[in-house]
């Protein structure tokens, strides 16, 4: 789970201006970080099916926000996905 001090780590490193927390971008960092969590859970933990649904929802959430920025704006997408290490498809 994420604490107050780690989200805010997280948005200020990918926010646009100081008062940003919901632009794409802040939204894809924060829901990268949640994801890795809950991957070290589910490896604990294989049969915890309700975390594992969890997680697709948030994986294919994080896909929708990377597709409507890489329709948006690509250098934005560019960035993003090159300061999280995420992988283009």
């Amino acid at each position: 789970m994420l604490t107050k001090t780690k989200k805010t780590k997280i948005i200020k490193e990918v926010a646009i201006n100081e008062k940003d927390t919901g632009s794409p971008e802040v939204q894809v960092s924060i829901l990268s970080k949640r994801i890795t969590e809950l991957t070290g859970h589910l490896k604990k933990h294989q049969k915890d099916l309700h975390s594992r649904r969890g997680l697709l929802q948030m994986v294919a959430d994080r896909q929708t926000h990377l597709k409507y920025l890489q329709k948006k704006d690509i250098k934005r997408y560019n960035s993003i996905v090159k300061k999280l290490e995420l992988k283009k498809n």
